[in-house]
């Protein structure tokens, strides 16, 4: 059984690797080669958290596995730790013995980011020009570092509830040499592609916010 702890998967997983292993998994998907199994998430009545199960098998590239983790709203104040905590765990699809345990957090912002670059590649409109992003948190700057090595855009503009916070997102586009714009929701109608990640239980963005054609991951 190998373990892989959170800190070794920096130099383990780039964001190519994940862009590659998810594109070929929802290949697998569409193909009838792989598939999810239903989700299990529960409140514990503890710390506010949520705390649940993702499991899968792709039959294509023979890997079944489950994340096991969920979210603690108060782990950033409260330790300096990330909301989200996961862990991976890798089984044998020919014994169901245990194969790896994986540190799950970084894997995830990495997968999350690679699934939105996957639909933009695939799915939005190829004169894109202008990058959207609702919600300027942890994961948000993976999702724009990934969306934005996937096509390209000439401008990123952005929202969050918390605009204290937007510098972050304007400090990737800078990375890629592409201007940075905070707007109003009803501003997000410029946008190309959207990508929505928020925390919030109510709704955010709705059809006064998006312009026809556009792409939302």
């Amino acid at each position: 059984m190998y373990i892989v702890p959170e800190a070794a998967i920096a130099d383990i997983l780039t964001r190519d690797d994940a862009f590659a292993a998810v594109e070929q998994v929802f290949a697998a998907m569409s193909a009838g080669d792989a598939y999810n199994f239903p989700v299990i998430r529960e409140a514990i009545g503890h710390e506010n958290a949520l705390y649940g199960f993702k499991g899968g098998f792709d039959g294509k590239g023979m890997a079944l596995g489950l994340k096991a983790g969920g979210y603690w709203p108060h782990n950033l104040e409260k330790r300096g730790l990330i909301n989200h905590q996961s862990t991976v765990f890798l089984f044998d699809p020919d014994t169901g013995k245990v194969a790896a345990m994986v540190g799950g957090n970084l894997l995830t912002a990495l997968r999350t980011a690679a699934a939105s670059s996957v639909s933009i590649k695939h799915l939005a409109r190829k004169d894109a020009r202008v990058m959207g992003m609702i919600g300027a948190g942890h994961q948000a700057k993976f999702q724009l570092r990934a969306a934005l090595e996937t096509h390209s855009f000439d401008k990123v503009i952005g929202w969050n509830y918390h605009p204290e916070m937007l510098p972050s997102l304007a400090e990737v586009a800078a990375e890629f040499d592409l201007p940075f714009e905070r707007v109003e929701l009803d501003g997000m109608t410029e946008a190309d592609v959207v990508i929505s990640m928020t925390s919030s239980f109510d709704p955010i963005f709705g059809t006064a916010h998006i312009s026809p054609g556009t792409h939302v991951a």
